[in-house]
This record gives C-alpha cells, structure tokens and sequence, in this order.
C-alpha cells in the first residue's frame, strides 16, 4: 500500500505527464456537461473530442489516448456511439464509464450493467449509482468486491471520495461543497480520470490521481469563490495552474 504523501507525488507526476503528452480524451458525455468537461480537460492538459456521429465515432476512438462513457442525455445517437466506440477501442485504448443517474432509469441501469461487464478500466459513480449497479449498500467491503469481481477500478465520489480495484483502497477528503452546485463537477470528474489512465496505466493510480485533482482543484477554488458563478470559472483557473507543492501539501488522504 502507498502512503498518502507517495500517493501526493503521485498524482503531482500523472499531472505531469499529462501536461507534457497531452493526451486526447474522446468523451461520449451529455450535452449539458460538454462545453465544461472540455473546458476541465483543456485546463488540465489534455485534448478534447466530442463527435458522436456514426460516420466518425470510430476513428476518433481508434486514434484517441482515452475514452468517457457518460449516460448522462441517453438519446439514440449516443446510444448508438457507445456501442461503436466500445468495439473501437479494443484492449489497448483505456475507458471509463460514468453511469449517470442509473438509479432513475431501468433501461439505463441495465445498459450500465451489460457495460460494466465490457471491463471499463475505471467506473466513476455516486452512491445512488452504485446502489443500483451493484445491488448493494456502498460498504468498504463490497466497494472493493465489485472491482475485483469486475475487474474495474471504482471510484466512489461525494462526500468522501473512495478509490479501490479490490485489493487497494484510498479515501481522498479533498473537495468542497460548492463543487456539488455546478452542472457536470461529476461528469468532469470522470473525463480527468480518463485522462489520467491515458498517461498512467495501472488504473488505481490513474483514478486516484484523476480525483485528488479535481478534489484539490475545487478545494482551493472555492476560497477565491463568492457562489457557484465564480466557482465554475475559478476550478478553471486553478487546475490549469495546479503545481506539484500544492498537491503535496493539499492531498487529505485515509488508508
């Protein structure tokens, strides 16, 4: 098991890399949370892409460093792109589902559970999400038995942000409550996680990292913030300059 300061230099390093690569995330993600997931990747480093059309999916796919999957606005045409950007990416492109509000929806909970079972490298969910996905109460224990069952990373975010593949797990303190008070935080959250797994490949790390970030971002944002208006621009600004001491010295992190 790393120790939370290993795990702060970690995360410090995937920033890093994914300053310098540059990697490009196509995400397959709800209308509402495009323009400010793209924003959030660009401010981290990495290249957004959006298309969903049928003509171009796959290519954007096979040639992208990373996938999002967000069931967010579930019309026919992202239904469509998912199925196409599955197959696209093979085993050598990593993905991360976001099963959004699966817990309202039986057609989209059980679109979540055939996905899940395609072996994403990372799910990023809420309680409610998890509930559904799984059938269970979001316990320590059967958090880490669902990723080792699946073979997937899961990274439990609210509160208390929970990270484990089964066999290692880290609660990540960082955030603040502003976060939860503008549209597509979560969905964000999970296209940094992708791409994070485009320059880190063991996948814990990756979703660790993914979500320090984003938790310390909005952490530090949120004291320059008067409400959600000014929240949303200052995460911008602040993950865009996020340096290695801040990390370091931010990082809240329980074994």
């Amino acid at each position: 098991m790393h120790a939370p300061r290993d795990l702060a230099l970690m995360t410090a390093d995937v920033l890093a890399r994914l300053r310098a690569r540059r990697p490009r995330v196509h995400c397959i993600t709800n209308a509402v949370a495009q323009n400010f997931t793209a924003n959030m990747l660009l401010a981290a480093g990495a290249v957004p892409s959006m298309t969903l059309s049928r003509d171009e999916v796959v290519d954007f796919v096979a040639s992208a460093d990373a996938l999002l999957v967000n069931l967010g606005t579930l019309d026919t045409e992202r239904r469509a792109a998912i199925d196409l950007a599955i197959i696209a990416v093979g085993a050598q492109v990593p993905w991360v589902l976001d099963p959004v509000l699966i817990d309202r929806s039986r057609p989209r909970r059980e679109l979540a559970a055939t996905l899940a079972s395609r072996h994403p490298r990372a799910i990023r969910l809420n309680d409610a999400e998890f509930r559904a996905l799984a059938g269970v109460e979001p316990s320590a224990e059967a958090l880490a038995r669902y990723a080792a069952t699946q073979g997937s990373v899961i990274g439990l975010t609210g509160g208390r942000d929970v990270v484990t593949d089964g066999a290692r797990t880290i609660a990540i303190l960082n955030g603040d409550a502003l976060m939860a008070k503008v549209t597509a935080m979560g969905c964000a959250a999970s296209a940094i996680v992708a791409a994070c797994l485009a320059v880190e490949p063991d996948a814990w790390r990756a979703t660790a990292a993914g979500l320090m970030l984003i938790g310390i971002a909005g952490e530090v944002a949120a004291g320059a913030a008067h409400g959600p208006g000014t929240f949303a621009p200052a995460i911008l600004d602040t993950l865009h300059g996020l340096d290695a001491g801040t990390i370091v010295q931010r990082a809240r992190l329980e074994q």
